[in-house]
């Protein structure tokens, strides 16, 4: 049994929705009512827990509970390389104090638990806690015993799924690279997780701050690079994901877009949010059909509208040219701007009109 838990564990590193199972059986091992694990940094920005838990750990979340929450850090101070109860990072004093305990978890039937504080490469921290009702007392030393011979194994497997994603962030950026295109990968908290060498020559229009974060020096380019980001974060529908932004000096301008990442590519622990393009504004050219579909997922008929669009063709030449309406070209179009990022035609053009400068094979 313990060695089906391990290979679970390690199985986390490639399928994370896989955690709160884990979590639930580390919770059965403990005797607790389930397990929930924090990805933090400056704050806890991600989580995921046990089903059993998951209604108490949204409560936490959405009050003003987690900026009280001292036992993140009272594990990490203890650099402790396996679980600790309450009663080993915080006195009696500080329990019968501790709004949290207090007025949170005790409330709801919880306060006791067992975690583990684990350091991850992008310098964020896991916590893991296992959440046992406050009736049954303090989780006991055998278990906790347990619960060490465990832990190595989930260290390993989160630190897998964090190199896993930065890997996977690397590549994202390099397939940008290859046709010459700078390329930001961003994290849900706008932090810079992975940047491919065209990014070098951007000094003139991005300016690298601290904690991994970046800015356009075009300051109404930024406010819009906010908005957008901020609507990946809220899943708002509307907010700009193509505009244009200016240089320092009389450079000409780029046009920056953020493609979103979705689905599996949005881990616990490293979450790509989206890829911040930059595309040079040069003369319109048409790029090879293959090139937009492989880097926005298009179809097959959405490209080649959209490389119609950069040839200067209006949708009704389009239309007549593929021997369809234009109702059909008009849907193809809603494809190419949802999927870019776009909110009109002319940045459609603007967006792709850079792709073909650099030499690639044209496809029709």
């Amino acid at each position: 049994m313990v060695q089906e838990l391990i290979d679970r564990i390690y199985e986390c590193s490639f399928a994370p929705d896989m955690w709160p199972d884990v979590l639930d059986e580390l919770s059965h091992l403990a005797d607790a009512q389930g397990g929930v694990l924090f990805a933090a940094r400056e704050r806890v920005s991600r989580w995921t827990a046990s089903p059993a838990i998951c209604e108490h750990v949204e409560n936490f979340m959405r009050g003003d509970w987690l900026s009280n929450c001292t036992r993140g850090g009272k594990l990490f101070s203890r650099r402790h390389p396996g679980f600790l109860t309450d009663e080993d990072v915080y006195t009696a004093e500080e329990l019968e104090r501790d709004p949290n305990y207090c007025e949170f978890l005790r409330p709801r039937g919880l306060g006791f638990s067992a975690a583990t504080a684990i350091a991850l490469p992008t310098g964020d921290t896991g916590i893991i806690c296992l959440e046992r009702a406050h009736r049954r007392g303090p989780v006991e030393p055998s278990i906790i015993r347990q619960l060490d011979e465990l832990r190595p194994h989930l260290a390993r497997a989160a630190f897998l799924a964090t190199r896993l994603q930065l890997e996977r962030a690397r590549v994202a950026g390099e397939t940008f690279a290859l046709i010459g295109l700078p390329a930001l990968v961003l994290d849900d908290d706008g932090r810079v997780i992975s940047a491919n060498d065209p990014t070098n020559a951007l000094n003139k229009y991005v300016r690298w701050r601290a904690h991994d974060r970046v800015s356009l020096i075009d300051a109404a380019a930024d406010g819009l690079l906010r908005q957008a980001m901020d609507a990946l974060d809220h899943d708002l529908v509307g907010a700009p994901r193509s505009f244009a932004a200016r240089a320092s000096d009389d450079a000409g301008p780029i046009i920056a877009n953020l493609v979103p990442i979705r689905g599996a590519a949005r881990d616990i622990f490293v979450r790509c949010a989206a890829v911040l393009v930059m595309t040079p504004v040069g003369a319109p050219q048409a790029p090879a059909i293959e090139l937009v579909q492989s880097l926005y997922d298009l179809t097959p008929a959405e490209a080649r509208v959209a490389r119609g669009l950069v040839y200067g063709k209006t949708l009704e030449e389009i239309a007549a040219e593929q021997a369809v309406s234009r109702n059909t070209v008009r849907t193809h179009l809603r494809g190419v701007m949802e999927k870019t990022g776009c909110n009109r035609q002319a940045e459609v053009v603007a967006l792709l009109g850079g792709l073909a400068s650099l030499g690639a094979p044209r496809g029709d």
